[in-house]
């Protein structure tokens, strides 16, 4: 993988992390287009560079993220499904980082998106500061179903805080701060795992695609909480069946 490479995949990354779109998935499918083996070290500087977008979040919710105990107890509530399961079933997840399991995923993905908002009358629902201990477990069981690649964790988790009864706003904030322990400690977990699988050169890469990451991820989460505030999710579930079906025709 060449520098221009890895800056074309941290800003792939960036962009699709918090959209529902799944940026695993994207990763994995431009990297077979550009003819990148998926070899261990690969799979892992395809999850560490979301680390870049993490911290674009710290950056973007700074107050919220660091004055509320309340909203991490939540959070930390909603992390323990996809813990354990990332505990359990690590060897069995990394086994599925395929192509062919992103497209199908993304196109199943995009169906129970639109069916989900044509059952929808209105965006009305509880705000952010009134998620409850249940309504986080719910949100954390959903996105435990996001360690399949292509599913998307931003998907699973808003479509977890919609059908837990929050409105979309709050759906995305908290999908937002929920990824920052669970990419961090999967992100730390894997690099622990298959730091021996990385050279010197793989190490510059995932510092490139880190910055570029982060400054991607920015302009993402604007985009994204300014459409969310006018639109639904029917044109992202449409983008997840459209692009699965080019990648079926151009991968599989």
């Amino acid at each position: 993988m060449s520098i221009l490479e890895s800056i074309f995949l941290g800003a792939l990354e960036g962009l699709t992390e918090f959209l529902p779109v799944s940026s695993t998935g994207h990763l994995i499918l431009v990297s077979t287009l550009f003819g990148i083996d998926q070899t261990e070290a690969h799979k892992s500087y395809e999850i560490a560079i979301q680390l870049g977008s993490i911290l674009a979040v710290l950056f973007y919710y700074t107050k919220r993220v660091f004055s509320s105990r309340d909203l991490w107890l939540k959070i930390g509530v909603a992390f323990i499904p996809t813990g354990l399961a990332g505990l359990f079933l690590y060897s069995t997840v990394k086994s599925l980082f395929a192509p062919e399991t992103v497209v199908y995923m993304l196109i199943i993905g995009g169906i129970i998106m639109i069916l989900m908002e044509l059952r929808r009358k209105e965006d009305s629902g509880v705000e952010i500061e009134s998620v409850s201990y249940k309504h986080a477990l719910m949100i954390g069981i959903a996105q435990s179903f996001a360690m399949v690649p292509g599913t998307s964790r931003s998907a699973a988790t808003i479509i977890g805080g919609l059908l837990a009864g929050l409105n979309r706003k709050a759906a995305v904030e908290f999908s937002f701060i929920l990824a920052v322990p669970t990419m961090l400690i999967a992100t730390g977990y894997d690099l622990y795992k298959n730091a021996g699988h990385f050279v010197v050169d793989d190490w510059s890469l995932l510092a490139v695609g880190f910055i570029s990451a982060f400054i991607f991820a920015m302009l993402a989460i604007r985009f994204f909480l300014a459409f969310v505030s006018k639109f639904d999710f029917i044109p992202f579930g449409v983008y997840r069946i459209v692009i699965g079906i080019l990648f079926w025709v151009l991968v599989l």
